[in-house]
């Protein structure tokens, strides 16, 4: 959501595909009443990037179904010709034979005993464009980044007030007792691990991040993200996925958010609490049960569903169903 106010260009983006848990639809995430287009919905920009798979229908999709005043930007990750093998790190690893193999060749010697990490979905460039927005948005200065399993159930205009202190993310703190430090995502026996961070520091969420552009090319922290990947070509530092790397690049360059923010795990977690639910501004199903899934947590699913429209003709056409 780009917002036009005060001369300034800001935004939101909302990289739609794969999340950093598990593969979500190309979609934005879903936004109730009372969501941070309420207040001037003219002056917000809803940017969504998607693969050639779904960018058509993306496209019609919006056409068919305007956000009202505001304005949806779609744009196919395809067409970012300087996204390439000789630039990123990653995608040059992504594409290498031995991932491949790793994914793909079921009796290896070697193979990751965990099946998390042999999901293919961490093959997707859609899971790291989250480390390339300056590149993506250059004209931008901030921006509100949401994944694509989330629902907005509140303003969010107070977060582009929200003085980061001279950090690049802002993000809620995942310190809580049903979530994790660093040493649940990064290799400890690593020394180079174990030099540079702490075991028991903080995670921070991803999924609803503020990220202050001017500040992440003032660290120059695409560069930071690159030199670390380049350092776990062989997945000796952390395995996969898109938290580990994002943990360790904006390490100390974070500043902690309201946890009244957003709350996670309604992906996998049962035991998140209504009473959080019903006064965080946004919710996260993070995690592998999906509200669109039939294995979607019960109790869970209303908080999303309420949003859909049953009775649109191309979901009545695929047959989905509350």
């Amino acid at each position: 959501m780009e917002y036009r106010g005060g001369g300034v260009s800001r935004g939101a983006s909302t990289p739609a595909g794969n999340d950093s848990d598990a593969a979500g639809p190309s979609t934005s995430g879903q936004y109730g009443p009372n969501t941070v287009t309420d207040m001037e919905p003219v002056k917000h920009v809803f940017h969504v990037v998607t693969d050639k798979l779904n960018y058509a229908a993306m496209r019609m999709w919006f056409l068919v179904n305007p956000p009202g005043n505001a304005t949806i930007d779609v744009q196919n990750v395809e067409d970012f010709t300087w996204l390439n093998a000789s630039y990123s790190p990653v995608l040059k690893q992504l594409n290498s034979q031995s991932m491949i193999d790793y994914y793909f060749k079921a009796h290896q010697a070697n193979s990751d005993s965990n099946l998390k990490y042999r999901n293919p979905k961490y093959l997707s460039i859609l899971n790291h464009l989250r480390f390339y927005l300056p590149e993506i948005f250059p004209k931008l200065n901030k921006v509100l980044f949401v994944d694509d399993d989330i629902v907005v159930q509140k303003d969010l205009s107070g977060l582009w007030t929200v003085d980061l202190k001279g950090n690049v993310n802002g993000a809620v703190e995942t310190c809580g007792e049903s979530f994790h430090r660093f040493d649940r995502y990064l290799n400890f026996s690593n020394p180079l691990i174990a030099k540079n961070f702490d075991p028991h520091a903080c995670g921070s969420a991803y999924g609803m991040n503020v990220f202050d552009l001017e500040e992440w090319k003032k660290q120059n922290i695409t560069e930071v993200y690159h030199r670390w990947q380049k350092l776990n070509h062989d997945r000796q530092l952390w395995k996969l996925g898109t938290l580990p790397p994002g943990l360790i690049t904006l390490s100390r360059r974070t500043y902690a958010l309201d946890r009244s923010w957003h709350v996670l795990g309604l992906g996998y977690n049962a035991g998140v609490h209504q009473r959080d639910i019903e006064r965080t501004s946004v919710i996260h199903y993070n995690g592998n049960m999906k509200p669109w899934l039939e294995i979607g947590i019960p109790k869970f699913r209303n908080y999303w569903s309420k949003y859909v429209d049953y009775e649109h003709v191309y979901l009545r056409e695929c047959n989905i169903n509350p």
